[in-house]
């Protein structure tokens, strides 16, 4: 099974912010590679501190970096058509979309999928349901709020998932982790959800 696991980190509050976006490829159910860029974002110089505190990157960091139009000419093909995973997918997927129109480019064509909405799904019951918590009842390890250790454990994540579900091929993935998948195209998009559980069929008297 193939997909793509992704993150963003921001300067600001502001979702047209990003610094830092990372890439994990899952090719045949087995992770072939992270990848990372820094991004110097619309608002540079300026980094909320609140920010800097989560994942520690600085305006310097950024100095020499592409600005996301630059970035993106990379992105793109890498993400045209493909499926995309993200934890918080609700967060990644307003920062690429507030981000893409702030330069002016169309969306690629992708569907998508969020691993809260479908974790909640798979392992039913638990308190939390963030990265971090997720990833230390699974034993991965990883260094939190950075995009490429995010997105390698969005991925190890999934994979436990489709495993637990008994879950091999795309076609099925969505059935069995009881979720609809999130569509970006270009003009539009629609967002990921959680399958309702049918309502009970009332009975009635003969």
């Amino acid at each position: 099974m193939n997909f793509i696991t992704l993150d963003f980190e921001t300067a600001t509050a502001d979702r047209d912010s990003p610094c830092e976006i990372g890439l994990t490829f899952v090719r045949n159910g087995q992770i072939a590679g992270t990848q990372a860029w820094l991004i110097k974002p619309k608002s540079y110089p300026y980094f909320n501190s609140w920010n800097i505190a989560i994942h520690g990157i600085k305006p310097q960091d950024v100095q020499n970096s592409p600005e996301f139009d630059g970035v993106w000419r990379e992105l793109q093909p890498l993400l045209q058509n493909q499926l995309v995973i993200a934890h918080n997918a609700s967060f990644d997927m307003s920062v690429l979309r507030a981000t893409l129109n702030a330069y002016r480019l169309p969306f690629p064509e992708l569907q998508y999928a969020c691993s809260v909405q479908f974790s909640k799904q798979v392992w039913q019951g638990l308190p939390k349901y963030d990265l971090k918590s997720l990833c230390n009842g699974h034993g991965i390890q990883f260094k939190h709020h950075r995009a490429a250790a995010d997105s390698y454990a969005c991925a190890e994540l999934t994979l436990r998932a489709l495993e637990h579900t008994n879950c091999g091929h795309q076609e099925e993935l969505a059935e069995k982790l009881k979720i609809n998948y999130g569509r970006l195209f270009d003009g539009g998009y629609t967002a990921s959800s959680v399958r309702k559980a049918p309502k009970p069929k009332k009975a009635f008297p003969f």
